[in-house]
């Protein structure tokens, strides 16, 4: 069993794998940068060091330092949370290499799923469904060109050793490749240190559907269930749910044994998702397996009542999965939003600086994943998510009710967040039916929320009272001069838009 787990993330993350410690009895030691020295995980451990500068590549992302702190304090593990470290092969390696147990599959395994082209291979030899496409990198623009003429436009050019949308170029025409080539291998490079890429047919309108899957070391690999992920924007998720509004008892069954597939195929061991786009003719297809455990890990144990990071700490110390698959039973609805430090009225830009108030929400069937607190400084090195709020009801109707309550609990001040923009997403009536694809938002919200008519009037009823006060003052009127004065501009930058309720 293991007794002491150094925690390789910082944030929301890091406090959850503490919560799992502490109830079987594990001793969590949390890592931070420089920038993070109060950061409620540090606040939270049991033991905390310090790896570095800001800079993630100097601390987070700095593999011989952590391995160093994991050591000095005798721990027995290392859990790597996700983003950073979670899905780097070498660091899964060094774990193994000085005897330090990975709360993860092996380092083989993130190595094949690793790499895209491979893993597409391995995939259509285990039966998996696989989109049309190549199935190494490609060599040259000429390559690219005849095979984007065999397979037909739109085609999509990814990045070989990537993920997260980066390196993604959507071509439509020929005049297109070689320009979408271009930027794919630079944005790859320099995400992934290797620029290699491939390219596959671009499905229109395509649902993101992901399985999770819980591996033991003796052979016995289940699957919990789907995720609905289609609600993103530039390829990054927003809102996730279980199960989807889409997939029936068939078609889940059917999508659960090609997980279970994906996972074998490479002797997965451990907490694993694998995603899928679903065609509108319900067609499924591999898309890629994260390797690790998912930010959207929540929805999935409000509706199995399994808990997933413990379940991760008992695989990872040796011990046999109790569950078998006919156990396993989705109850209810679940709903997660992301709520980022980000202005979601100008394009999502992020959004640091001090939180000066926070009010969480509360109240039955409602979690909230915090890394914050009041009088926490958001800082500008480090993905901008500050909270994962998620819900459970007894149907989808209920959660979304549930969620919609939730969100107007929810202040925060002194910085800008999603909330609002989750807000209008709650109300909007095809994601409320449940038609959803991953174009959702540039499609119905053009990357950016769009202002009501009603908000566009209350902005205009108070850019025309701060004229007329204005003009008062230049003609000498008198003026209210006892209560707090606020800028114009910030007033009209408020997110009237999202009907903020703050």
């Amino acid at each position: 069993m293991i007794k002491k787990l150094v925690i390789a993330n910082r944030g929301e993350i890091a406090i959850r794998i503490i919560r799992a410690c502490r109830e079987i009895g594990i001793r969590p030691v949390a890592v931070f940068s420089e920038a993070d020295r109060t950061s409620l995980h540090v606040l939270y451990a049991d033991e905390a060091y310090c790896i570095g500068p800001p800079p993630a590549l100097e601390s987070y992302l700095s593999i011989q330092r952590i391995i160093e702190v994991a050591q000095q304090c005798q721990a027995d593990a290392i859990h790597p949370g996700y983003g950073f470290l979670a899905e780097n092969a070498a660091f899964a390696r060094a774990c193994e290499e000085n005897r330090l147990i990975f709360v993860g599959p092996s380092s083989r395994a993130i190595e094949m799923m690793g790499d895209k082209t491979f893993a597409r291979r391995l995939m259509k030899e285990a039966g998996v469904p696989v989109v049309q496409g190549t199935e190494r990198p490609l060599e040259s623009d000429e390559e690219a060109l005849r095979l984007a003429e065999e397979i037909g436009y739109p085609i999509i050019v990814k990045a070989a050793m990537g993920g997260g949308g980066k390196g993604m170029r959507i071509v439509r025409s020929r005049e297109e490749i070689a320009s979408s080539l271009r930027a794919s291998r630079s944005e790859a490079g320099a995400s992934f240190g290797d620029s290699s890429v491939y390219i596959e047919k671009y499905l229109e309108r395509p649902r993101h559907i992901e399985m999770q899957i819980l591996a033991d070391s003796y052979g016995h690999t289940i699957s919990l269930g789907e995720r609905e992920c289609s609600i993103q924007r530039r390829h990054q998720k927003l809102i996730e749910e279980s199960p989807s509004p889409y997939v029936d008892p068939r078609l889940r069954e059917t999508m659960g044994r090609a997980a279970v597939k994906a996972a074998e195929a490479v002797n997965y061991v451990n907490a694993g998702t694998v995603e899928f786009l679903v065609d509108q003719s319900g067609q499924f297809y591999f898309l890629e397996m994260n390797t690790r455990l998912q930010v959207e890990h929540p929805v999935t144990e409000m509706v199995t009542g399994i808990d997933m990071v413990k379940a991760q700490l008992l695989i990872a110390s040796g011990e046999k999965l109790e569950l078998a698959q006919d156990d396993i039973r989705l109850q209810g609805s679940s709903i997660e939003c992301r709520i980022y430090a980000e202005d979601p009225d100008h394009d999502f830009i992020p959004s640091p600086g001090t939180i000066t108030y926070l009010q969480p929400p509360g109240g039955p069937g409602v979690r909230d994943e915090r890394g914050v607190y009041q009088g926490y400084e958001v800082p500008t090195f480090y993905d901008s998510l500050i909270s994962k709020l998620v819900v459970w009801g007894k149907d989808r109707l209920e959660a979304i009710a549930r969620m919609k309550r939730a969100l107007s609990e929810y202040k925060i001040s002194g910085i800008k967040t999603t909330i609002p923009f989750h807000q209008t997403i709650m109300e909007d009536e095809a994601f409320v039916a449940g038609d959803l694809d991953t174009h959702f938002i540039e499609q119905r919200y053009k990357g950016s929320m769009i202002r009501s008519g009603e908000s566009l009037k209350e902005i205009a009823l108070i850019a025309a009272a701060i004229d007329t006060q204005e003009r008062g003052k230049q003609k000498g009127a008198p003026v209210d001069e006892g209560g707090p004065r606020y800028s114009p501009w910030k007033i009209a930058g408020r997110g009237q838009g999202f009907r903020n309720r703050f």
